[in-house]
């Protein structure tokens, strides 16, 4: 097993299981799957050793007990498993490599639950972060070329795992001391890879120094840990509309980081869909004597709404606009597209 780090636990980890012999055992080819007794729906995490802050985290899950080698993935992408959990490692861009989850399932016979991404994040200020988001470029219109990855007007499934799973990062992070330092935040939906099932990128931000960041990568390690219930716990964030709460939010304005978006989500004990900021809005106001308002919006609006609407069988799916990101005839224009869809709005108290 190649893995591009230096961690002190990853090599215990592999001079204490040798008996597992974590070499990636080739698949012939793309109808010759490995033997299950059974139909398994299983979570794919992806890494990629072009990225410290992606394998770094991986490097640390694997330390981890109870991991043994699986399949490699044509051309060349490793895998190991752990319950019902697959982490695949590959070598380029996080976001280049398309259909990973179709993928797996064709090579393997397995049934692809969700998606999970380890990623850097960058950001202007440079800030360090922890950062969780769902995927998709909305705003684009057909034929034009993402310039992260996806496609024009796609919206991944989110992962109901994003709220929950933000709750439980910030008492990890708190936990190891990486607050104040880091923030703990949600993204707005942006670029690839495309996907067909649930997903969401988990990201360590915003340099190289916090890139490579060891407390960091092992709070990440840690939340999937924990998050999927590899060390014998319940899983978090698992979605069942016929318990516990039910409300999903759809954010709709703002900046990158969502702010009052997260403000709601971290207070309640409530559901995550997609987040539209604001460069996801794209709107022309109209001319004198017009009433159309141009752009791309409503494409946005009804590609984010359908895919939160599937993630989320039987939630009630609720709009929380960042009213103050809005001018007065943006705000109007939006809210009575909200109310010609179907689509309800929230305030903060709603998702009580």
């Amino acid at each position: 097993m190649v893995l591009k780090t230096s961690s002190r636990n990853f090599i215990r980890f592999v001079h204490s299981h040798k008996q597992t012999q974590l070499s990636p055992q080739p698949l012939i080819n793309a109808t010759c799957r490995v033997p299950f007794s059974k139909l398994e729906m299983v979570t794919l995490i992806v890494a990629t050793t072009y990225d410290p802050a992606s394998i770094n985290p991986a490097a640390a899950l694997l330390a981890m007990p109870g991991w043994t080698t699986g399949p490699t993935l044509p051309p060349n992408i490793k895998s190991f498993t752990n319950q019902q959990t697959r982490l695949i490692q590959h070598d380029v861009s996080i976001v280049k490599e398309d259909d990973l989850d179709s993928r797996w399932e064709e090579a393997t016979g397995e049934v692809v639950d969700e998606v999970i991404f380890l990623s850097r994040h960058t950001a202007a200020s440079n800030r360090p972060a922890l950062t969780v988001h769902p995927i998709g470029v909305l705003h684009l219109k057909e034929g034009e070329s993402p310039p992260h990855g996806g496609k024009a007007g796609w919206a991944a499934l989110p992962s109901p795992r994003i709220g929950p799973w933000l709750r439980l990062l910030k008492k990890m992070a708190e936990a190891h001391s990486l607050v104040p330092e880091f923030e703990i935040t949600l993204e707005g939906t942006h670029h690839g890879p495309i996907t067909s099932k649930p997903t969401m990128f988990l990201e360590i931000g915003s340099t190289e120094e916090y890139w490579k960041r060891q407390d960091a990568a092992q709070v990440i390690a840690l939340l999937i840990w924990e998050g999927l219930g590899l060390g014998g716990g319940e899983a978090v964030g698992s979605w069942n509309s016929e318990t516990g709460k039910r409300k999903v939010l759809l954010g709709i304005g703002g900046g990158h980081y969502a702010p009052r978006h997260v403000d709601v989500v971290l207070k309640d004990d409530i559901w995550v869909g997609h987040l539209l900021s604001g460069y996801s809005l794209p709107m022309e106001e109209a001319k004198p004597g017009e009433n159309h308002i141009g752009g791309t919006w409503r494409q946005s609006i009804q590609a984010a709404f359908e895919a939160t609407k599937a993630s989320f069988p039987g939630g009630e799916i609720l709009a929380h606009l960042d009213q103050k990101s809005f001018k007065g005839w943006q705000k109007k224009a939006i809210t009575e597209f909200l109310a010609e869809q179907n689509i309800n709005v929230g305030r903060p108290n709603d998702f009580t």
